[in-house]
């Protein structure tokens, strides 16, 4: 409702609009700088829901093998249900790294620098919290497949002021160096290659560096892990032992199976298999209405 008040000086009167929370509406932005990270930019999209908030936040982060995505279409299917839910949301790109296959081992390392944009996003939607109406203290991370991997990390090592209060992670490869050892998308030639050398060594101690399983502490915020049972890129069995591993350090996870889900939220959508949303948000609403 749009009242108005009065501003007088003699007999000169004007009129002057007092706006209300329910006047401010939803807002929509669009590539975002966030962060510079040397000459490249650090974008994000936002949506700011309708009212005054200060609004619960979930920082999206997208999948890709760590080499693709994008920050809009790859996960398109998350931020309508947010949306509806009076959930602010920001939707990040970051630095993508080098073909896997190619270049496995530079791929591994360049893991670290993709971790260290989504804290900075962490940060940023913080440092401008009043900006967008949202609440610092009410954040969750979002991230599908290799996204899962970056804002588990990121939420697993966060920066000094940058703990978020919780994490869902769809089909997250969570234990690198076994996936690196079992999948069929690597090729045989590429492990063979490396296999007992120098570099073979290397490439495992960083997947293992940047593996969730390795990160976990009783510190950690509580996890919501969403996977396909009929995952062939990343078993469901990773989310099952990461859980495990959770829950072994005192820290809530729960598990949403996704019967028959192969690997994909744009794959459950044309298979409907979309039942997971609801549920997705019923556990943000939960955990963020903790004091």
């Amino acid at each position: 409702m749009l009242l108005r008040t009065f501003l007088c000086a003699g007999a000169l009167c004007l009129f002057m609009p007092v706006i209300h929370s329910e006047d401010l509406h939803s807002e929509d932005f669009k590539a975002i700088e966030y962060g510079q990270a040397g000459k490249v930019a650090l974008r994000l999209d936002a949506h700011i829901p309708d009212g005054r908030g200060p609004f619960a936040a979930a920082i999206v982060v997208h999948g890709g093998a760590w080499v693709a995505g994008d920050r809009i279409n790859s996960v398109r299917p998350l931020l309508d249900p947010l949306s509806d839910a009076g959930i602010a949301w920001f939707s990040i790109s970051y630095r993508l790294a080098a073909d896997v296959a190619r270049n496995p081992i530079g791929a591994a390392m360049q893991m670290g620098t993709a971790e260290s944009d989504v804290r900075r996003a962490v940060a940023y939607v913080k440092e401008h919290a009043s900006e967008y109406r949202v609440n610092p203290n009410k954040i969750v991370l979002i991230g599908e497949s290799a996204g899962g991997q970056l804002a588990a990390m990121a939420a697993l090592r966060p920066d000094a002021d940058g703990a978020v209060q919780g994490v869902v992670a769809f089909y997250t490869p969570s234990d690198l160096a076994t996936l690196v050892r079992t999948s069929s998308f690597i090729p045989d030639n590429v492990r063979d290659a490396v296999k007992g050398t120098m570099f073979d060594s290397i490439l495992m101690a960083g997947l293992t560096e940047f593996s969730p399983i390795n990160a976990v502490s009783a510190a950690s915020p509580p996890f919501l892990l969403i996977h396909g049972t009929d995952d062939n890129v990343v078993p469901f069995a990773q989310s099952e032992r990461f859980c495990d591993k959770l829950r072994e350090s005192n820290v809530g996870c729960e598990i949403y199976p996704v019967k028959g889900g192969a690997h994909g939220i744009r794959s459950w959508e044309y298979a409907k298999l979309t039942d997971y949303k609801r549920p997705m948000v019923r556990w943000i609403e939960k955990v963020l209405a903790k004091p």
